[in-house]
């Protein structure tokens, strides 16, 4: 008999979060490292959510809340929701979770039996196929088109729905491309899903305040009310309000969803930290500036990056619309020789030999269910993004 559950080798561990232990290793190891792999804001968290949180402890907010939050954080929840993005949700209809990942480890685990399906559009975060599996549900990859952005169309999004399908996760902006769906994209995507009324949508908003170029990010239900009842809108503040740490997400779901998802958030962690719950709830209702400016640094390294690498040999890239990553494709790479004569085979060989040769760490497109590209994090100093894009560009043309 084994000691670990066979549902565990359903799963790889997040190979992002292992590039990344790479290269701190490395780093210690006294290597001169760049590393663009973390998917987490470079800026500190504002100095009035601190306070808030130094200012709970003070009160001794130290204790057990609500499972699903305290009622202050819910309300507020439901009116960030509702004022910055047009939805209609009441608290009552709120669950506050331990990260944005567990908001959609719980929406599976509560809704998924074996065989059902769940639609992923690709390139996708590395954690959604894996969730899906160890909640008995097989993930379905649709892979889209640079052509098209790196956005799932409708008619791919009609060919992908089975009697199977269960769900289908919308992530916008995305990770690790960028992309920003449309309204018009949207609603052509609504007009589908209103012909398969069985079929849910979690739509993944994370980075929906990191949009440039003066765009408005749309979420789902703000497109096409009429869907309101078969929606989880996730979102938390991890990315806009750079509290990746504190470990604060949220989902607003309908109510009958939302008692499940508590029933289960009461049998695994409970409630989430209740001094990071005080700094969310004046995050969310504190000054709002911070996220402006934040996205104006973030749109000048985003234009740096795009410039310089335009500049290395063999790569080429979309232009992203929002979150802080760009996806560069190695296609002019590809059988090519570094100097140490290791061929260029396929991406994750191309990042290791990045890293080993230039001290640059970034993610292979194969974590992100698409091969051939590569994940940069623009979210680091200009300064480091100039110097690991000059890197970029020698190690490109270096190879033969």
């Amino acid at each position: 008999m084994s000691l670990i559950a066979a549902r565990l080798n359903r799963i790889s561990p997040s190979q992002t979060i292992a590039i990344s232990q790479k290269a701190r290793a490395l780093k210690e190891a006294g290597r001169d490292i760049i590393s663009l792999s973390a998917g987490e804001p470079d800026f500190d968290t504002p100095e009035n959510v601190k306070r808030a949180a130094c200012d709970a402890i003070a009160r001794g907010e130290t204790r057990y809340t609500d499972v699903a939050g305290t009622p202050a954080l819910r309300k507020a929840v439901a009116g960030w929701l509702n004022r910055d993005f047009g939805l209609d949700y009441s608290a009552e209809e709120i669950v506050v979770s331990t990260g944005g990942k567990q908001v959609i480890y719980d929406v599976f685990t509560a809704t998924l039996d074996a065989g059902d399906e769940v639609i992923i559009p690709a390139p996708a975060w590395v954690s959604y196929p894996d969730i899906v599996a160890l909640a008995d549900g097989t993930p379905v990859i649709v892979q889209t088109k640079p052509e098209n952005g790196f956005r799932l169309d409708a008619e791919a999004l009609r060919v992908a729905i089975t009697p199977k399908t269960k769900w289908l996760v919308l992530n916008s902006p995305c990770n690790p491309t960028g992309a920003v769906y449309s309204e018009a994209d949207l609603r052509a995507l609504c007009d589908v899903l209103l012909d398969h009324p069985r079929v849910w949508v979690l739509t993944d908003d994370i980075y929906a305040k990191l949009v440039y170029d003066g765009l408005v990010s749309k979420t789902l239900v703000q497109v096409e009310p009429k869907l309101r009842d078969r929606v989880v809108t996730m979102n938390g503040v991890s990315k806009a309000y750079a509290m990746t740490g504190w470990r604060i997400g949220f989902s607003a779901a309908p109510v009958e969803l939302t008692k499940a998802l508590i029933k289960l958030q009461g049998q695994s962690t409970s409630n989430p930290c209740s001094i990071a719950q005080a700094a969310a709830l004046e995050a969310l209702t504190g000054q709002q500036d911070f996220i402006g400016e934040m996205v104006s640094v973030y749109q000048g390294r985003r234009d740096l990056v795009l410039s310089m690498l335009a500049q290395a040999p063999g790569l080429s890239c979309t232009r992203p619309e929002g979150a802080f990553y760009v996806f560069p494709s190695i296609a002019g790479l590809i059988g090519k020789k570094t100097s140490s004569g290791k061929v260029i085979e396929n991406d994750e060989i191309f990042v290791t030999e990045l890293l080993e040769e230039t001290g640059v760490a970034a993610v292979h497109g194969s974590a992100f269910l698409t091969p051939g590209y590569f994940r940069i994090s623009y979210a680091t100093d200009t300064e480091s993004l100039r110097e690991a894009c000059t890197r970029i560009q020698r190690f490109c043309a270096s190879l033969s």
